[in-house]
């Protein structure tokens, strides 16, 4: 799919009825159809995992400079929803479970994840780990498993931040060589973690245990500099690229 008014493909919100919501590098965030067709365009601040399908088929959208989320309804209205005081949020989820809000912020070079439920009250804070560290840095895209854990995939920590739906420290996956700049995350319906290496540009295959599984997707398959994921229903994977507003559709799981 080719999506217009966008120069990358940064973050990917698959919507009801066949929209995709799609955000590149320099803060354009569009409505298609599978058609190709522009429905709506917005001018945001810049991030990367910024914006999440609700359950009610609306989209929220982090402000950085204004430090709110705001909510676009599926008539596209948009107002504004949540404020997060000094934090400035940089990520976003409307969980599949239950429909809470799980929000990537930062501030003086610290991160943590609040929850939210649906009416926009703020529910839990994760922050730290059970010896006080701080457990996120960057925490640029965000997604919760099948099993309730929340997936972060943290820049500047150079890793993948997993703890359980309590908060608690599960792991961290920090790649297969030196170097791992982790983009993009999503996971899948058996409860897999799938997350776009900036460095060697492919889609590392984890279980929920954090074990890696395998490359998923390199090169040889065609995508040149993933740095989106997103798994829709059973068997079909979006990815979106760097320096191209060109989205690949792989069959995925048989």
């Amino acid at each position: 799919y080719t999506v217009p008014g966008v120069s990358s493909v940064y973050h990917i919100s698959l919507g009801k009825s066949g929209r995709l919501w799609v955000s590149d590098g320099i803060g354009n965030l569009v409505q298609t159809d599978l058609q190709g067709n522009q429905l709506q365009k917005i001018q945001t601040s810049i991030g990367y995992g910024y914006h999440t399908v609700t359950q009610d088929g609306g989209l929220i959208y982090t402000n950085k400079h204004n430090k709110v989320i705001n909510k676009i309804t599926p008539d596209n209205t948009i107002t504004e929803f949540i404020k997060t005081g000094d934090w400035v949020p940089i990520s976003i989820h409307s969980s599949h479970i239950n429909g809470d809000i799980l929000v990537g912020m930062r501030k003086d070079g610290e991160g943590k994840v609040t929850r939210y439920n649906t009416t926009g009250t703020d529910i839990q804070n994760i922050q730290r780990d059970n010896e006080g560290q701080g457990l996120y840095s960057d925490p640029h895209y965000i997604t919760e498993n099948i099993n309730g854990d929340v997936c972060v995939s943290d820049f500047r920590k150079h890793a993948v931040v997993v703890v359980n739906k309590s908060g608690q420290h599960r792991f961290s996956y920090t790649g297969q060589r030196s170097t791992f700049n982790p983009y993009g995350i999503c996971t899948d319906v058996l409860g897999h973690i799938l997350v776009c290496d900036d460095i060697s540009n492919t889609v590392h295959l984890l279980d929920q245990d954090g074990q890696f599984l395998s490359l998923l997707l390199t090169p040889q398959q065609g995508v040149k500099y993933p740095i989106s994921v997103c798994v829709v229903d059973e068997n079909n994977l979006w990815v979106g690229q760097h320096f191209t507003n060109t989205v690949k559709v792989y069959k995925y799981l048989q």
